[in-house]
């Protein structure tokens, strides 16, 4: 009875993978069961509504269970809409997918905290030609828990018997406010203005910020000009590296003394409708980031800032998502930068995309062996005990959205590497439900987005722009594992010849994500390598 369960849900996950049905408002119940009625008031939004409804449930009432959601999160399931109205009621039943339990069938009885939330699409009609229906960023990070004009109920505590025909009403009626963005203060600037690139390309407004942490003295010494380190990473609008005015914590107190190397450290912000972050790259399905950045965003920094304009003065780090940020910003314009300090790196080298060989395996989800099917893992402890699988971790991903719209990990490198499908949304590396691997996407990715084989098969031209600027540091037993992929770039570095690469990478012993210099002794290695960089 189990497998055919399971065949069923797995025959539902193609549909809604595929894109060729799924689920919309105003589907029946398909059988008797328990199922949740989700609607919404005109009061909350005019409607109508395209997007995805989710229900989730919590033993505990620590917080809301919206906020509990995760790849070791509580259950949830979700739903597909189109044209919701006011009032109208979206049907998730026993048929719908869930995560991590399968279907509201799997559920044990037992009492709930349950919780509806509506996560709001807007039209996109891309100047390629393509209409996307896509949750856009309210410059809280593509969190779609906490993204403004968001709809959600109050929870409710209810007891819960699947095998019950029962049908519970949840009304979202709760907006969730717009993002309030700090003020400016003597030691840290915000900016943001609309993108002309990517507004045209999206054919929606499009924003591009940054938070600017001025070195000690900055308005004082007004003739003077700073070196920048560009920090990649994750969307965020507090201050550089945990920066806090009244001090109290190592960075801060180090930043605000005379002994700091006097520099100004900058975060981006590029949320796109995949993801809290661009990639900083241009992509088929992302846009051309790279070129907003690198022809708005930091121009507008430079002119409005004084930074010095020289390559050796402009310095990338980042960790994990901004640890492949800084390094491929390093290697796609290796001319205007000078220097990369990568940590944890997200994967390098698509033979390692994590446990994955995208060119070699037939399947994402296992490793196949004879008789022997295993399943891929994503994550580890320290000691080398799994603690998710690759095909939990994209389950995980489906269950927040169909067509690539998660907002999640996968979903961004699907978006960010891989080149459009027929229906305008990501054409996949990899079947989302049964994980085969599709080869010639898998090749599309490594002619662009294989930093390895990018560096190799162009070591000639780019080695002399690169020399003695890659810096990358990892745990050699990186959580995600994502060393394996940086042994195969040391591999190749060590090797190069005419130039040799005279870099550095470095490995903790028994780390796990994201070890590596960080806070002030990142920052005077930094320092130490603009000093012989502007010395030479």
């Amino acid at each position: 009875m189990r497998r055919i369960a399971l065949f069923t849900v797995l025959v539902a996950l193609t549909l809604l993978a595929s894109g060729s049905s799924y689920p919309v408002v105003g589907a029946a119940p398909q059988a008797a069961g328990l199922d949740f009625s989700i609607s919404y008031p005109g009061s909350a939004n005019s409607g109508p509504i395209t997007g995805r409804v989710y229900v989730m449930l919590s033993e505990f009432d620590r917080r809301e269970p919206r906020f509990q959601v995760g790849t070791g999160g509580v259950p949830f399931f979700g739903l597909d809409v189109e044209q919701l109205s006011p009032g109208e009621k979206a049907i998730i039943d026993g048929e719908v997918f869930g995560y991590p339990v399968e279907t509201l069938k799997d559920l044990p009885p037992g009492d709930y905290y349950v919780q509806a939330f509506v996560n709001v699409y807007t039209e996109f009609r891309r100047s390629d030609g393509h209409t996307l229906w896509m949750h856009n960023d309210q410059w809280e990070g593509q969190r779609w828990s906490r993204s403004p004009g968001n709809l959600y109920s109050d929870v409710r505590k209810v007891h819960i018997d699947p095998s019950r025909d029962e049908t519970i009403d949840l009304v979202c009626g709760n907006v969730i406010p717009p993002i309030t963005v700090p003020d400016d203060t003597g030691w840290v600037k915000r900016i943001r203005f609309k993108s002309r690139i990517l507004t045209e390309f999206w054919g929606e407004p499009m924003y591009l910020g940054a938070t600017i942490l001025l070195p000690r003295d900055y308005e004082q010494e007004t003739d003077r000009h700073y070196p920048v380190n560009y920090i990649q990473g994750h969307f965020s609008l507090r201050a550089p590296n945990g920066f806090r005015e009244e001090g109290g914590n190592e960075f801060s107190d180090f930043w605000m003394s005379d002994e700091c190397p006097r520099m100004l450290a900058v975060t981006f912000q590029h949320p796109c409708p995949w993801y809290d972050d661009s990639y900083a790259v241009n992509s088929p399905n992302v846009g051309p980031y790279g070129d907003a950045i690198m022809q708005e965003l930091i121009p507008y920094l430079e002119e409005h800032f004084r930074i010095i304009p020289e390559p050796y003065a402009r310095i990338l780090s980042g960790g994990s998502t901004g640890g492949w940020i800084s390094l491929a910003m390093q290697i796609f314009y290796p001319d205007f930068f000078g220097g990369v300090f990568s940590l944890c790196p997200d994967p390098v080298d698509f033979h390692y995309f994590q446990c994955v060989d995208i060119y070699q395996d037939e399947n994402a989800y296992y490793k196949e062996r004879g008789w022997l099917r295993v399943p891929t893992a994503s994550d580890r402890r320290t000691d080398g005990i799994v603690t998710l699988t690759y095909q939990q971790r994209n389950y995980f991903e489906l269950a927040l959205g169909t067509k690539g719209r998660s907002g999640d990990q996968v979903d961004i490198f699907e978006a960010a590497y891989g080149p459009i499908g027929p229906d305008g949304y990501v054409k996949p590396l990899f079947d989302k439900v049964t994980g085969e691997i599709d080869r010639e996407v898998a090749e599309y990715w490594k002619e662009h987005f294989d930093l390895n084989h990018i560096l190799q098969r162009d070591w000639a031209e780019l080695g002399p722009k690169l020399k003695g600027k890659i810096h990358i540091y990892t745990g050699d037993m990186d959580t995600h594992y994502l060393n394996n992929a940086v042994v195969l770039m040391e591999e190749f570095l060590e090797k190069t010849e005419n130039p040799y690469y005279d870099g550095v990478v470095e490995y903790g012993d028994g780390q796990p994500h994201c070890w590596g210099p960080r806070g002030v002794d990142l920052l005077k290695l930094i320092d130490q390598h603009i000093r012989e960089s502007a010395r030479r």
